[in-house]
């Protein structure tokens, strides 16, 4: 490649996520502006609360799915603290990465909530990792079944064709055998691109890895299905959710605010009033996204008050005794 290719490459790269995001975000604005609110909380209003009884009940097990994903890394890397607060440590991690975005619950709590419970800085990375090839392994795959098998029937603006979904799906499922059989076949139980080192599973293990990912997704499409009734298909919804987690990656709005809300309402536009759209998406947030903050914050806050006590005798014990005056 000429330098001037290579300096073409670079620029790209630099400014299709900034074009994405902003095509992402003008729809939200778009789709914002054509609401009628006052529809919208009548809606909500008007939700059976058995289906919010549902809802919670899926999240609950949606959460402790998404938390095993931990427990690959503790396999792999050995680390001594126990599974439940493993488990613990992830699922709250994930209520702030879903509400704050990545460098919040992903990276930051994550790294101190470990490494207080003893482990050292690259076995947190390694764990942080693993969760994340877990969740986006299974994002390929189960995306991959849905693109293939139920393409959603997108807006016409978009120009993107039933052909176009297909091989895009594909390529998702592709991408996620090529990683199953890297684990399987390769010698090397390591992976490196740069400077960046990834420790392989096994091929069982990462085909747990695969399927804990998928379910992962599958229970967020089960929430929004079961709040919207049945009168959206499981794979209509599902699909809708996956096209919008990707959109909010795009843009790095944290918890997706707005963007989940807009390529719904684009999907599913034409079939169910705007307002019962988006109360249900407001609904899914407030099951899935805020009623675990609620719980998670005090629990973090109660967390960091222990510690700091636990601290206390230590650091009183450190200091040296005050020399008697004369």
């Amino acid at each position: 490649m000429s330098p001037a290719a290579r300096g073409a490459w670079r620029w790209f790269k630099r400014i299709a996520p900034w074009v994405l995001a902003a095509v992402v975000l003008a729809l939200v604005a778009q789709q914002a502006r054509a609401v009628d609110w006052p529809a919208v909380w009548q809606a909500l209003r008007d939700l059976p609360a058995a289906r919010l009884v549902w809802a919670v009940a899926l999240a609950v097990v949606g959460y402790g799915v998404y938390a095993s994903f931990d427990l690959v890394g503790r396999y792999l890397t050995g680390h001594p603290l126990s599974v439940p607060r493993t488990l613990a440590t992830a699922a709250t991690c994930y209520v702030f990465n879903l509400n704050f975005g990545a460098l919040v619950g992903g990276f930051a709590m994550r790294l101190r909530l470990y490494l207080r419970g003893g482990l050292d800085a690259p076995s947190v990375a390694k764990v942080i990792a693993l969760s994340m090839v877990t969740n986006w392994t299974g994002y390929l795959a189960l995306g991959g079944v849905v693109l293939l098998g139920w393409p959603p029937r997108l807006p016409e603006v978009w120009a993107v064709n039933e052909a176009l979904l297909r091989g895009a799906g594909a390529l998702m499922i592709a991408l996620s055998l090529a990683y199953l059989v890297l684990c399987a076949m390769s010698k090397r139980r390591t992976l490196r691109w740069r400077e960046h080192t990834l420790a392989l599973p096994g091929g069982r293990l990462a085909l747990l890895q695969v399927l804990a990912g998928a379910a992962s997704w599958m229970l967020m499409g089960a929430i929004i299905w079961v709040l919207f009734g049945g009168r959206v298909a499981y794979p209509e919804a599902l699909g809708a959710l996956l096209m919008a987690a990707m959109a909010g990656v795009i843009t790095h709005v944290p918890a997706g605010l707005g963007v989940l809300e807009a390529v719904f309402v684009a999907v599913l536009a034409g079939r169910l009033p705007t307002s019962e759209v988006v109360a249900v998406v407001l609904a899914y947030r407030a099951v899935y996204y805020l009623l675990p903050l609620a719980f998670a914050l005090p629990a973090y806050g109660w967390s960091e008050m222990a510690a700091r006590r636990k601290r206390m005798p230590t650091q009183a014990a450190g200091r040296a005794p005050l020399a008697p005056r004369r």
